[in-house]
């Protein structure tokens, strides 16, 4: 019985220290958990500490520059009005003189001419007034040029300025958008058996897909630049993937042409935060997004749109006019583009037009309206638009002249090929030296494509003026589908 009271005292002695074993293990996790918890506070603290005071170093730097300019302005303030008493101090001095001068003079002339005072006062006064009149002429030509050479130099010293606080790589855009590759195994999946998936991708996207050796890296080239921001698109998707075969290469692309408006939309949200605007109506929140693909000169005409924005705030910081309203319409005076060739009228009736029907100021609509004169300016912040507009297309290497005639002709020669009978889809690739030529296969059969191949060649090269030679390829692709199925 002993035995048995013992073995029973062991055994709930034992599930006591399971019991206490366990409960210290869970307070231990309990605490590393809180630990861990606390740690992750901590640093989301001191990163929240970190951009405060990122945030107050901006702050005070902006504050500094301020005070910089309020400086400037008392000194050239305290040396105005020091001239204006050296001047008030010489011409006491020179009244004084001019007095003496005039007792002695008509007292001379009073002995010599046999005058009386009166009228030697008289003929005297006439003189001096005559010479009073020429100097003071003078001296107004001489004062209008010295203020116009000081405004030219605060002017420039204003818009050096300006550039300077906002100088920034160039926006101008090339024909060739580069994709990093994970490793250099995965040009070999790009590629495909044969080619396969190369040949597929370059067929259905239009884009010419440039593989270097050496460089983990591919290329894709072409001049249409949506057909090519589309392609990357894709081809960023399936490299993520891993799995590039040419029925995954359909799906890809489908998926990215879809989700084009999402990726204008995020490029305006961008914009809009770069530029430093607060509101944005949705309207024109979809006009900037078609806009991220849009060049001028080859530059970008939405990163133009964000250069003006930060370059006539700084402007109108400098000269004292309202910087959020300059601001806002630098970032709006080109959002016409984005309807050019859809309505009538030049992009900054248009720009104006859009921007009355979003609810904008007259001010801002003004702006848009006159940036390129075709209505007078009606604020110095319409000024203020114009002068940016100006410096950020006119900086070196903003803008190429040859770009907007090379789109022209390479779609010049799409349209003429497009046109003839079985074509479905034309790409020039290659910078025009190369078009390949999509037909519908029900239309052209297989030995139609070497007819229609020779046809489009004999018609490019009397109808399209070119150097060189153009590689004409036409594609013709058949399919064959069974569904299978159970009854």
């Amino acid at each position: 019985m002993d035995t048995i009271v013992t073995v029973a005292t062991l055994a709930l002695l034992l599930a006591s220290l399971l019991v206490v074993n366990r409960a210290r293990r869970e307070a231990a996790a309990e605490r590393e958990s809180a630990r861990a918890e606390a740690a992750e506070v901590r640093e989301e603290a001191r990163s929240f500490q970190v951009e405060v005071q990122r945030r107050e170093e901006r702050v005070t730097l902006q504050e500094r520059q301020l005070a910089e300019d309020q400086r400037n302005a008392q000194v050239y303030a305290r040396s105005l009005d020091e001239r204006v008493e050296v001047v008030a101090r010489d011409e006491k001095r020179v009244i004084g003189h001019k007095q003496k001068l005039d007792e002695e003079y008509s007292e001379r002339l009073a002995f010599a001419a046999n005058l009386t005072v009166e009228e030697a006062r008289q003929a005297l006064m006439a003189r001096l007034k005559a010479e009073a009149e020429a100097h003071v002429a003078h001296d107004v030509r001489r004062a209008i040029k010295q203020a116009k050479r000081d405004a030219e130099e605060h002017a420039r010293a204003i818009l050096v300025e300006a550039m300077q606080r906002q100088a920034s790589a160039t926006t101008s855009q090339a024909a060739l958008t580069r994709i990093e590759l994970p490793s250099d195994e995965m040009k070999g999946r790009i590629i495909g058996r044969e080619g396969r998936n190369i040949r597929a991708f370059e067929a259905l996207t239009g884009v010419n897909v440039i593989v270097d050796e050496g460089v983990n890296a591919v290329s894709l080239s072409s001049f249409d630049v949506e057909r090519r921001e589309v392609a990357a698109a894709a081809l960023q998707a399936l490299i993520e993937d891993g799995r590039i075969q040419p029925h995954r290469v359909e799906a890809a692309y489908a998926k990215a042409l879809a989700e084009a408006p999402l990726r204008a939309q995020e490029a305006a949200f961008d914009a809009i935060e770069q530029a430093g605007i607060e509101v944005v109506p949705q309207g024109l929140v979809a006009l900037l997004g078609a806009l991220r693909l849009r060049t001028s000169y080859h530059q970008n005409v939405l990163a133009h749109l964000v250069e003006c924005a930060q370059i006539a705030a700084s402007i109108a910081t400098l000269v004292g006019a309202d910087v959020e309203l300059a601001r806002r319409a630098a970032f709006f005076h080109d959002i016409g583009k984005a309807l050019t060739g859809t309505r009538e009228g030049t992009h900054a009736k248009l720009g104006a037009a859009v921007a009355r029907e979003a609810g904008e100021t007259e001010a801002v609509i003004n702006a848009i309206e006159s940036h390129h004169d075709e209505v007078p300016q009606q604020s110095v912040e319409a000024v203020i638009v114009q002068i940016a507009d100006t410096i950020s297309a006119s900086r070196p290497g903003a803008r190429r002249e040859d770009s907007e005639d090379y789109v022209e002709r390479m779609e010049k020669l799409e349209k003429l090929v497009a046109g003839h009978a079985g074509v479905d889809h034309v790409y020039a690739m290659a910078a025009g030296r190369e078009l390949r030529v999509v037909v519908q296969p029900n239309l052209v059969d297989d030995e139609g494509t070497a007819a229609l191949a020779r046809t489009l060649a004999e018609h490019i090269e009397k109808d399209f003026g070119f150097a060189g030679e153009i590689k004409v390829t036409v594609i013709r692709e058949t399919r064959t589908d069974f569904v299978a199925g159970q009854a």
